[in-house]
């Protein structure tokens, strides 16, 4: 994994270090430098950025207030000669403080956090977009996209896709709680659908992938506050 980063810092000996630091670490790739807050902001407006290194006392517009203003914000590791910046930093969700003059290994340390981070960020958002079903003697990969609705049969569940129907052993309740909350609401005792895929609702039935599937009764009200029905 590459992360792309920044450095912002009115000092240029400062910046020149850092960026220096950068180039010695391969999984870290400078694109772009500033000596000033507002030019950061203005580059991230068109520009993907993974970490920042950020000098706290700059004119015009410190470190801390560039904290305040980013929303979202990338990875942060704070620069700065004074620590009584550290506990506001920490307010604000940074990753690392670096008091100067830090070493290279202090650096480091600030980086294999941020890298740790970011990894497992990935991992987490990799996994968020697929489940693995058991079914006959293999476990098969399964796009949340793909999902169209979700059918329960006692302790199996049928998992009808756009090109598939698949039967799984296991209960509805234990499939909810692999699910995105964001991309399934249950509808019914027995059936849980993708909220992108319904195509309409009328009088208690909802129309998808060619089906209709009941609301339940118990269902009705939560299907229409989250539908905003």
């Amino acid at each position: 994994m590459t992360i792309h980063c920044i450095t912002v810092d009115d000092e240029p000996f400062s910046l020149a270090k850092i960026n220096g630091f950068i180039a010695k670490v391969p999984y870290l790739m400078l694109i772009s430098s500033f000596s000033s807050a507002i030019e950061a902001l203005a580059f991230m407006k068109q520009n993907s950025v993974d970490l920042i290194f950020l000098d706290v006392q700059m004119k015009n517009l410190t470190g801390i207030q560039m904290l305040e203003i980013m929303n979202p914000k990338p990875a942060v590791i704070l620069t700065t000669a004074y620590d009584q910046y550290a506990l506001k930093g920490y307010e604000l969700n940074v990753t690392d403080y670096l008091l100067k003059p830090y070493s290279f290994e202090r650096f480091l340390k600030a980086t294999e956090k941020v890298y740790q981070q970011l990894t497992q960020y990935l991992a987490k958002t990799d996994n968020d977009t697929f489940i693995f079903l058991k079914t006959e003697y293999r476990l098969e990969k399964v796009n949340f996209n793909d999902i169209f609705y979700i059918e329960s049969r006692g302790d199996y569940v049928y998992v009808v896709c756009c090109e598939a129907k698949i039967l799984t052993l296991m209960t509805l309740k234990n499939m909810i709680a692999k699910l995105p909350d964001d991309k399934f609401i249950r509808v019914h005792k027995s059936y849980v659908v993708s909220i992108s895929k319904i195509k309409a609702i009328e009088q208690g039935r909802i129309h998808i992938h060619g089906i209709t599937v009941p609301v339940g009764d118990m269902y009705r009200e939560i299907v229409w506050k989250r539908l905003s029905l």
